[in-house]
C-alpha cells in the first residue's frame, strides 16, 4: 500500500498570507507544506503536496494519485462548483478528509454546499491551517500510522 498522502489544494491558494488574511491567516502555502510534511512524517507517511488554479488540472492529479494512501483537500471555491472534481475523488481508493481555512458555515450561503462532503471520511472547517494536521491524523488512524 502506498504511504503517500496527497494534499491537493485548490485556485486562490497560492495567495495565502496575502489574500483577506483576516479570514485566512497569514501563514503562507509554502508554510501549509511544511507544517503537513511534519505531520505525515511523524505519522509514518509522505505528502505529495500540489496547488492549481485549474480545475482539469487538479482532475489530472486526482486520476495521476488515485491510488495513494488518502487526499486533503482543499479545492477552494471548487468545492461549491465543481461536481467534475467530485466525480475524480469518487475514483480515490483512499479516505478523502475536506479541509477550509475558514468556518465555511458562518459565511455566505453558497459555501455551504460541498459537492465532496458526501464522499469524504470527514470534513474539517474553521480551524485555521491546523486543519490540515487533522485531515493528516484522520487519515493516518484510518490507515494505521506506523
Amino acid at each position: 500500500m502506498s504511504r503517500t498522502i496527497v494534499v491537493l489544494n485548490g485556485p486562490n491558494l497560492n495567495l495565502l498570507g496575502v489574500r483577506e488574511p483576516q479570514v485566512y491567516g497569514a501563514e503562507t502555502l509554502a508554510d501549509v507544506e511544511a507544517r503537513c510534511r511534519r505531520a505525515a512524517g511523524a505519522a509514518g507517511f509522505d505528502i505529495d503536496f500540489r496547488q492549481s488554479n485549474h480545475e482539469g488540472d487538479l482532475i489530472d492529479v486526482i486520476h495521476q494519485l488515485r491510488e495513494s494512501a488518502g487526499f486533503v483537500v482543499n479545492l477552494g471555491a471548487y468545492t461549491h462548483t465543481s461536481i467534475a472534481l467530485r466525480d475524480a475523488l469518487a475514483t480515490v481508493t483512499g479516505p478523502i478528509v475536506e479541509v477550509h481555512i475558514s468556518n465555511v458555515h458562518a459565511r455566505e450561503d453558497f459555501r455551504h454546499l460541498s459537492y465532496v462532503a458526501p464522499i469524504a471520511a470527514g470534513v474539517i472547517a474553521g480551524c485555521g491551517t491546523l486543519g490540515y494536521e487533522f485531515a493528516i491524523a484522520v487519515i493516518a488512524d484510518r490507515l494505521g500510522a506506523e
